[in-house]
């Protein structure tokens, strides 16, 4: 009997557990990914007499479809339109034996554990693997907000935020006059999914107000093995400001390049209004008759000692 719908085959597979082989594989957002199923006893195949049917589970433990191959069928079927034009399998691989699934465009989503399911005449089982997918993004370089607190307050709060991340970040602040981890109930992190299913976090420090204070902000990314740490602004007391992974912009910075410029054009003009005083004064007053050159050598022996 030819098998021509995925749905028979669902209900037949339903009971089945990929305990022939498990494989782990990891992707980033937005990249491309095969998940391996691979039956190397063989190196010839029937499409005429191999089912392939590649599943993943619901949050109820159903199994669903995402990609298959049944005898009669020209072409690789989809059930799932999440996976429409985005899983696919080449015959000319499954008549060698190789029936793994390639997935584009990976998103957050798409991680979970798939199971390849390969039969010979549905009598025959003869591959069974289990693949989880893990997927992961980059997050963003933290961005550290210094306080702003008045002089006469007693604490400080410092800001971190870091987006479009995954998975789920941990997140850390430490002390950077020895890298010790700052106490946790001094901190509250807020990490939220925005609209691409990737990670936002925003933490918040507030601490007692110290001399030399210079603290750090870690975005920790487990998966990729990843720290992203930002210090704040070091000083004796912390200037309001943003700093930016080794970048940072500060109003006292501004003021004192403003301060720097305005003392530069005024030595300028100095400069200037005394050479029109002394071309004024050549031009205006009587000249003085040449004393040789004698005059000056007394001048450059002392200069010499030193």
């Amino acid at each position: 009997m030819k098998l021509r719908s995925a749905g028979l085959l669902l209900l037949l597979l339903s009971g089945l557990r990929a305990d022939d082989q498990e494989k782990e594989v990891r992707a980033m957002v937005g990249s491309d990914v095969q998940l391996s199923c691979i039956y190397t006893k063989e190196k010839s195949f029937d499409l005429n007499e191999v089912y392939v049917y590649w599943q993943i589970t619901d949050t109820s433990s159903k199994p669903k479809t995402v990609t298959y191959y049944l005898p009669g069928n020209s072409s690789v079927g989809h059930h799932n339109n999440r996976y429409k034009d985005r899983a696919q399998m080449s015959l000319d691989s499954i008549k060698q034996g190789n029936f793994s699934l390639r997935l584009y465009n990976i998103t957050p989503q798409d991680e979970q554990k798939y199971y390849c399911l390969v039969f010979r005449k549905l009598t025959e089982q003869i591959l069974n693997v289990e693949v989880t997918l893990h997927v992961a993004a980059n997050y963003s370089m933290p961005v550290v907000i210094a306080p702003t607190a008045a002089p006469q307050d007693e604490e400080l709060t410092f800001t971190c935020t870091s987006t479009d991340g995954y998975p789920r970040p941990n997140v850390y602040w430490i002390n950077k006059t020895d890298n010790s981890l700052m106490d946790e109930t001094l901190q509250n992190s807020t990490v939220s999914l925005n609209a691409r299913g990737l990670y936002d976090v925003v933490s918040v420090l507030r601490i007692r107000r110290t001399p030399h204070v210079n603290v750090g902000c870690c975005i920790e990314n487990v998966l990729l093995h990843q720290n992203l740490t930002v210090s704040s602004q070091k000083g004796s007391e912390p200037t309001p400001g943003t700093t930016r992974g080794s970048n940072t912009e500060t109003p006292g910075a501004e003021a004192g390049r403003s301060r720097t410029v305005v003392a530069t054009i005024a030595l300028l003009l100095t400069v200037v209004l005394a050479a029109a005083a002394g071309w004024w004064c050549r031009s205006r007053c009587p000249r003085r008759g040449y004393a040789g050159a004698q005059a000056a050598r007394p001048e450059l022996g002392l200069t010499d000692h030193v």
